[in-house]
């Protein structure tokens, strides 16, 4: 064999190889075969982070979540407003479901108000039930849920 065989040889393998890498395989299922639909993804679901409880469930599941919507995102139904607990929220009218537990601290643990307050220093003197605090300025003093007493510094009253 010579060498101009051998490079007609190559080049017909070349050929071939590029010939073969351009088909396509195409199945046929049969008359009126259709493949099926991609599966639909959900949009993702924006929700905001406001503290508005919610007693949720999904199959068995009872679950507290910040807001209706963030229950919604993972699929739960909504059973009602405020924190799961014993009993449910079909209690009827003098339910106490809605209501935050009697006694010593009678709250949800409620996260405080997410507000943007500035870090001007304007100092108030402020109250919730019996604790009485200096801030830095009322709405340090509004977005932890304390109500304003006098401006300045608890001890110190001053105008402002």
């Amino acid at each position: 064999m010579n060498l101009f065989s051998i490079a007609k040889i190559a080049a017909g393998v070349a050929v071939s190889g590029t010939i073969l890498a351009a088909c396509t395989v195409v199945v046929d299922e049969g008359p009126g075969y259709r493949p099926p639909p991609p599966r639909p993804t959900p949009p993702p679901v924006a929700c905001t982070r406001e503290y508005l409880p919610v007693c949720a469930q999904r199959g068995g599941q009872r679950r507290t979540f910040g807001n209706a919507c963030m229950a919604r995102a993972e699929g739960f139904s909504i059973l009602g407003d405020g924190e799961c607990r014993s009993g449910s929220p079909s209690s009827g009218p003098g339910s106490d479901w809605n209501r935050p537990p009697s006694g010593p601290g009678g709250n949800w643990n409620r996260p405080p108000e997410q507000r943007a307050c500035t870090m001007e220093y304007r100092p108030v003197c402020a109250r919730r039930g019996s604790q009485t605090r200096t801030f830095g300025n009322a709405c340090s003093a509004e977005s932890e849920g304390f109500q304003i007493v006098h401006n300045g510094e608890c001890g110190r009253p001053t105008r402002m």
